[in-house]
Order: structure tokens, then sequence, then C-alpha cells
């Protein structure tokens, strides 16, 4: 019987994925504060907001990666700067809705190049086969961890 490889964390998928994040995250957060004046926790819920809100807290967490503890001081920053407005759920007495004000509309024109950018620069290594396979590929891994993290599938998927 042939002996398998020893396991190499550096080698797996969840690991390396994380540390792509890790990485990207660092260059990014240093992106939005030069070109857009924003930490990344901000940026994330602002895009969040901008791509598909309005949204509750718990929504704006899940949409732009953060916890909600996290999403929920991001959307409070953003409402104190007018970039974000914050109303009375109507289906939920005790829930908000966030949504873009037109300064936040401002800013989310002022953010998507700096996202462009940086997606760019990190698939910039791709061909457009590529990074057309890679598209389909990272389809495929999101609905698959969501589907054992039992969580809903997303429009994306």
């Amino acid at each position: 019987m042939p002996r398998s490889a020893p396991f190499r964390l550096d080698r797996s998928v969840t690991h390396r994925l994380h540390t792509l994040g890790k990485l990207t995250d660092r260059v990014t957060q240093q992106a939005y504060l030069a070109d857009a004046g924003m930490a990344l926790g901000e940026g994330r819920c602002l895009s969040a907001v901008a791509s598909f809100g309005p949204l509750s807290v718990n929504d704006l967490a899940g949409l732009a990666n953060l916890n909600k503890g996290q999403a929920s001081r991001a959307a409070q920053a953003l409402v104190e700067r007018g970039l974000v407005s914050k109303t009375a759920a109507p289906s939920d007495g005790r829930g908000v809705l966030l949504a873009l004000t037109e300064a936040g509309a401002q800013q989310w024109a002022r953010l998507q190049p700096v996202i462009e950018r940086r997606n760019a620069q990190i698939t910039a290594c791709l061909s457009t086969d590529e990074l057309a396979l890679l598209d389909g590929l990272l389809d495929r891994l999101l609905a698959q961890a969501r589907l054992h993290a039992g969580a809903e599938p997303s429009v994306e998927d």
C-alpha cells in the first residue's frame, strides 16, 4: 500500500486561503486609508451597504465579513460621518436598517476604484483563462463551505 505524504498545514487550502486573506487585508487597509480615508472595517461596511443595502446590522456583518460587534461599531462610525443613515426597521421595532446617504454614495465612488485596483493587483499573475477558472472554483468552494456551515446560499452562489 503506498504511503501518503505527511500532512502539511502550509499546503492546506484553508490555511492558504486564510493567509491570502490576511495578506490582502493588510495591503487593502493601507490603500483604503491612503486613497479613501477609511479604515478597512468601515470600507467593507460602506461597500456592503452600497452594494446590498439597506441592511440590518446582522446582514451587514455577514456581507462585510465582520463579526456583529465590528459591524455595529463600523456602522456607527459611518452614521456619525454622515455616510450611512440609520432608520427603524419596519418589520422589527428594535432593529435598524442602514442605507447609503448622498455623502456615502460619493465616498463609495472613491472606494470602488481602490477595490478594483486591489483585485487587479492580486490577480495580475493569472491569465484571463486562469482568472475565469478561479472565479468558478471560488464560487463552488463558497457554496460548499456555506453548505457545511449550515448557511443559506448567497445570491452569488
